[in-house]
């Protein structure tokens, strides 16, 4: 039957208890409710129907009303024999009270209340409580590797996404190979010096080596799904000595050039030392020629000493 039994036979002795069926019977006159499942999990953009069974009622019409509880504050969404609030639209009542909504979203996350009113029953009103989750997708994950890193130094790979319910757990992949959590759990990879955060999606290298360069791309997943990045390349190098003594020689010798350069634009000639080379050095001449220069008339000059032939 669509709404269960609605009354239930009952026999009494005189003391109270219990009679045999000649007796008569007490009917059960008070609403009932239950659900199939008190908490819900639902995946984004499906349909999902929350269950409201009425399990004893003796009213014909009874009120039936749906409220959304989010942030303990409640909202209608089936008031008056209609979807109203966040819900219209995209939802409707299954007889008798089961509420089915279309397109589920991950705002529709919330507890939901079936209330069901009825006059004519000695119980009147009754109500159950149902926990609906919504379970989003993750999106691409945002995924950072370094393009180039030296053997024996540390480095990290990055990968986030902030959009999938219940949160993702990452998984990174080289070569299209997924790395195991624990490196030592694979002969491949016993000598990996890596750790994989798969809450956070870090990928962490205490010491690269030659082995570890390749294409490397993170996968997000969760119970709705999965989602990972484009995968890009790593390469691990040696370090050059030669090639960075080469590069050091020649940023000094270009250093040396210019400040030579520097130097004899300005005229100060850097590399000399001691002397005064602001101008020319003149020599004064000599005045024991026979020439009284300091008692020279304007024109004239005096003999001191007789000219020797």
């Amino acid at each position: 039957m669509l709404f269960g039994p609605l009354c239930e036979r009952f026999d009494y002795k005189d003391s109270g208890e219990v009679n045999d069926a000649t007796d008569g019977y007490i009917p059960s006159l008070g609403v009932i409710l239950r659900t199939t499942d008190k908490t819900v999990w639902a995946n984004e953009f499906e349909p999902i129907e929350l269950t409201c069974l009425i399990e004893s009622i003796s009213t014909n019409n009874p009120r039936i009303e749906w409220k959304k509880i989010q942030n303990g504050v409640p909202s209608y969404v089936y008031f008056q024999n209609q979807i109203s609030g966040d819900l219209e639209h995209r939802a409707q009542l299954i007889q008798p009270a089961n509420l089915l909504i279309l397109n589920t979203s991950r705002a529709d996350t919330a507890e939901y209340r079936c209330e069901v009113a009825a006059i004519d029953d000695h119980k009147h009103f009754d109500e159950i409580l149902i926990s609906l989750a919504v379970r989003v997708k993750p999106v691409v994950p945002r995924c950072s590797v370094p393009v180039a890193v030296t053997v024996g130094t540390s480095s990290e790979l990055r990968c986030l996404e902030n959009e999938g319910f219940p949160a993702s757990q990452y998984r990174w992949f080289r070569n299209n190979e997924e790395l195991p959590q624990d490196p030592k759990s694979s002969p491949k990879f016993i000598n990996s010096t890596y750790s994989i955060n798969a809450d956070t999606g870090g990928l962490k290298f205490r010491r690269m080596r030659k082995e570890d360069a390749g294409e490397y791309y993170c996968q997000a997943k969760n119970v709705a799904g999965h989602a990972q990045c484009p995968t890009q390349l790593m390469d691990v190098y040696d370090v050059d000595i030669v090639g960075i003594f080469l590069k050091v020689l020649a940023a000094l010798a270009g250093f040396i050039v210019v400040m030579v350069g520097v130097c004899h634009a300005h005229k100060h000639h850097c590399f000399s030392s001691g002397k005064d080379h602001t101008g020319t050095n003149y020599k004064l001449p000599a005045q024991d020629d026979g020439v009284d220069y300091a008692e020279a008339d304007e024109g004239h000059f005096r003999h001191k000493s007789s000219f020797i032939i």
